[in-house]
């Protein structure tokens, strides 16, 4: 009790210095409504643990427009719409929707943004977007500038096109953000930081995907810390310094916590901890259905009902698990508490989440419902309880 009262605070201390630290961005897969197993709608989210929720994905075409990817699912059966009717239930609830994403590609924000009309259109579309849906604002998900069947100039287009959106939007009192990557180089091709921070209100940093089944040996994909023997900048400490560094506000930058772990098939069963040489991606988990990933609710309860061994890694501070010849690494509660008590300390406005509809919503591994989102908001009710009355 005594070492908690200190690290209590401790922390407090630190915000009087850095500031507060008290958002959580959530973003929510609407393809989740379209599982057999572990399926979740918008309805049934928890309106208390977030204080946004990011809708993905919404489209946008080469002449600016943004597009429905999913007409049935985001309008006609409410997927919209019921996730801007949670703020019935909170007040302070604000919702945005996610453009882009990876399958969207490049090609369209490269071409609206190296064009002036085509920005001042996609200004005007996204604000009429926003209305119609009587959302709270837009986050922008371009993977990547300059890169993805980009152009080198896209670095500097980005700015303009943020720079158009964020003009339109102040006036109305829309919400602007952003996912971008967190790793050193692909910052280097895609980001004038200093720019972008002026124009954004929010900067969704993606910590996680920093290794996979492509590397050909296990690894943690959203590592706190390197390893000792690691100098790689690969991990959640040296990617936001260097965002801060490179120009970001700390109090706009909000750090990426994966709800899910990257999954490997390995070469040898008997060679399963770290770095261990594996053969490709490993097996689909049962509701993701998608291979060489799985989420927290798969991952907790393979260990509780399937056997499989958790381990942690004290030099990385990252834990994994595995099971014959199947290997993942993941955050756990034990993980995001860290995390968060890591930006809390570096003065960030945040936290981001992705996927939350791959959290143990129902409590079916006994940690309780919403196991990891809640762990994260109790952190920041452990060292900002005047938050939260």
């Amino acid at each position: 009790m005594k070492y908690l009262t200190l690290v209590a605070v401790f922390y407090v201390h630190t915000l009087l210095v850095a500031g507060v630290t008290d958002k959580i961005f959530c973003y929510y897969g609407s393809w989740a409504y379209y599982r057999n197993i572990g399926k979740v709608a918008t309805t049934d989210l928890n309106t208390t643990l977030c204080t946004h929720i990011i809708y993905t994905f919404i489209g946008i075409t080469k002449n600016a427009e943004v597009k429905l990817l999913d007409a049935w699912l985001d309008v006609t059966m409410g997927g919209i719409k019921n996730t801007v009717a949670l703020k019935e239930r909170n007040a302070n609830l604000k919702v945005l929707f996610a453009i882009g994403g990876w399958n969207e590609g490049a090609g369209a924000f490269s071409l609206i943004a190296a064009d002036a009309d085509l920005r001042k259109s996609f200004g005007r579309n996204a604000v009429n977007f926003i209305k119609e849906h009587n959302l709270d604002g837009m986050d922008v998900d371009w993977r990547y500038p300059g890169d993805n069947k980009g152009r080198p100039e896209d670095k500097q287009n980005f700015v303009l096109l943020l720079e158009e959106l964020r003009n339109v939007f102040d006036e109305h009192g829309y919400i602007l953000s952003a996912a971008l990557s967190g790793t050193r180089e692909q910052r280097e091709i895609s980001y004038d930081v200093t720019n972008i921070n002026r124009h954004l209100h929010f900067m969704n940093i993606m910590i996680y995907d920093l290794h996979g089944s492509w590397e050909g040996k296990t690894g943690p994909h959203a590592p706190f810390t390197a390893s000792s023997d690691d100098i790689s900048h690969l991990n959640v400490i040296s990617i936001i310094d260097e965002w801060i560094q490179a120009g970001a506000s700390a109090s706009k930058l909000l750090l990426g916590i994966p709800f899910y772990g990257r999954s490997f098939t390995l070469k040898d069963v008997n060679n399963h901890g770290m770095d261990a040489p594996t053969t490709g991606a490993g097996n689909a988990g049962v509701a993701t259905r998608e291979s060489g990933s799985l989420s927290y609710a798969e991952i907790c309860s393979n260990i509780k009902n399937s056997g499989w061994k958790e381990e942690y890694d004290k030099s990385r501070h990252a834990y994994y698990s595995y099971h014959g010849n199947q290997w993942v690494g993941y955050d756990n509660i034990h993980s995001v508490r860290e995390k968060v008590s890591y930006a809390i300390t570096k003065g960030l406005a945040g936290v981001m989440v992705r996927t939350i509809d791959q959290d143990d919503v129902k409590n079916e591994c006994g940690g309780g419902t919403w196991t990891l989102l809640t762990a994260i908001k109790k952190r920041l009710q452990l060292v900002q309880p005047q938050m939260y009355g």
